[in-house]
C-alpha cells in the first residue's frame, strides 16, 4: 500500500453495515486529530490514555447520530481522574469534515503513574449529551461507571440508557515508524444491533451493578446474529485496528466476509475547537463590575484561557460584565 493510501484513512470513520447479522458499524482512525488534542497539555501516561479512548469514542458515537451541531461525552469521578469531556461537532457542510476537541482535569497528586487510567477514575458516572443548537432543548443520558475501559463503560451506556446492543473494540497508542516522529494512533470498530421499533430488555439485568448488557436486549434469531458479530469481532488484532498498512475495509472483508458487509462514504475528521472571544464576553456577562473588578489583574486586564485548545483570551474588564454590555446598549 503506498503511503498516500495510508494517509487518506487517516483521521476518518467508515460507516457499515453487516446486512445478514442485522448490524450497523463503523471503523475510525484518529491520528493527527489525537495528536494535536494531546499536544495542547502535558498530561501524565494514564490520563493521555484516557484521552485517547474518550476521543476515539466520541467519534465513532457521533458519527452514527444525526446531528445539527454538537455531542458530547463527559466522564466524571471522584478518584485521581476526575474529568475528561469531549466534543464531536457535526459538519456544517455535505462532504464537509466533523470536528473534535477533548480535555482532562486530574488531582496530580492522588494519580499513579503506573496504573490504568480508567482504575483511578472512582465512583463516577458517563454522560452523553446531544445538543442540536439553538432552540433545541438538550438530550442527557447518564451511567455509572462501569465495566474495565470507558469502552465497556459505553457499551452500558447504549444498554441502559438506549437500549441498544453495542460493542467496542478499540486500541491506541504512541507509534513510531521508521524515518518519522513518535505520533499517536488510535483505531476501533463500533457494533449496534439494529433497532427495533420497540426495544426492551427480556428478564433481568446481567450487567455489573445491576446494569441491562447487550445480551439482556437480544433474543432469538437476533440473539444468534448478535452474537455472531461479536465472536468475529474478537479476532480482530490490535494492528489491524491502528496498522496504517491496514485498509478499513481490508478489515472489514477479514472479520465479516461472511456477513455481506456493506460500507458507506466516510467521514473526515480534523481537531477543532469552538471557542471565541465573543463566546469569553458571553460567559462574563453574569457578572457584575465588582465581581469583574476581582477577576481583574495587576496589569489591569481580564484574562481567559480555553481548557480544550488553550486560547489565550485578554480584554479590558470596562467591556465585561453585565454592567458594561448594558451601557453600551444604552
Amino acid at each position: 500500500m503506498t503511503l498516500g493510501a495510508q494517509i487518506a484513512w487517516d483521521d476518518t470513520i467508515l460507516p457499515f453495515q453487516l446486512d445478514k447479522a442485522d448490524v450497523r458499524g463503523r471503523v475510525a482512525r484518529v491520528d493527527g486529530v489525537l495528536d494535536t488534542v494531546l499536544s495542547q497539555h502535558r498530561y501524565p501516561a494514564p490520563i493521555e490514555d484516557l484521552v485517547a479512548e474518550a476521543v476515539l469514542l466520541t467519534a465513532m458515537i457521533g458519527q452514527t447520530l444525526k446531528l445539527r451541531w454538537r455531542l458530547s461525552l463527559q466522564v466524571r469521578g471522584k478518584g485521581a481522574a476526575r474529568l475528561v469531556a469531549t466534543d464531536y461537532y457535526a459538519p456544517t457542510e455535505d462532504g464537509g469534515p466533523a470536528r473534535i476537541r477533548a480535555w482532562a482535569s486530574f488531582d496530580s497528586e492522588r494519580l499513579s503513574l503506573t496504573e490504568p487510567g480508567f482504575g483511578q477514575i472512582g465512583e463516577g458516572y458517563l454522560a452523553i449529551i446531544i445538543d442540536q443548537g439553538e432552540g433545541m432543548q438538550p438530550y442527557q443520558g447518564i451511567t455509572p461507571i462501569a465495566g474495565q475501559s470507558l469502552s465497556e463503560c459505553a457499551e452500558a451506556y447504549f444498554a441502559q440508557s438506549e437500549q441498544l446492543p453495542t460493542r467496542f473494540s478499540t486500541a491506541y497508542g504512541r507509534s513510531l515508524m521508521p524515518g518519522k516522529p513518535e505520533h499517536w494512533r488510535a483505531g476501533g470498530v463500533m457494533l449496534q444491533h439494529m433497532p427495533k421499533a420497540s426495544p426492551h430488555a427480556q428478564g433481568e439485568a446481567t450487567g455489573e451493578g445491576g446494569l441491562l448488557h447487550a445480551r439482556d436486549l437480544v433474543q432469538g434469531e437476533d440473539a444468534e446474529n448478535w452474537t455472531r458479530a461479536n465472536i468475529l469481532l474478537d479476532t480482530v488484532e490490535e494492528l489491524e485496528l491502528i496498522g496504517p498498512s491496514v485498509h478499513p475495509t481490508d478489515l472489514l472483508l477479514r472479520l465479516f466476509n461472511e456477513e455481506s458487509p456493506r460500507v458507506y462514504d466516510p467521514q473526515r475528521i480534523e481537531f477543532g475547537c469552538s471557542c471565541s472571544e465573543d463566546k469569553v464576553r458571553q460567559s462574563l456577562s453574569i457578572y457584575s463590575a465588582k465581581d469583574i473588578a476581582h477577576m481583574t489583574t495587576e496589569e489591569g486586564t481580564v484574562t481567559a484561557d480555553c481548557q480544550f485548545c488553550g486560547a489565550h483570551y485578554v480584554l479590558d474588564p470596562k467591556t465585561v460584565g453585565f454592567e458594561a454590555v448594558t451601557d453600551g446598549n444604552a
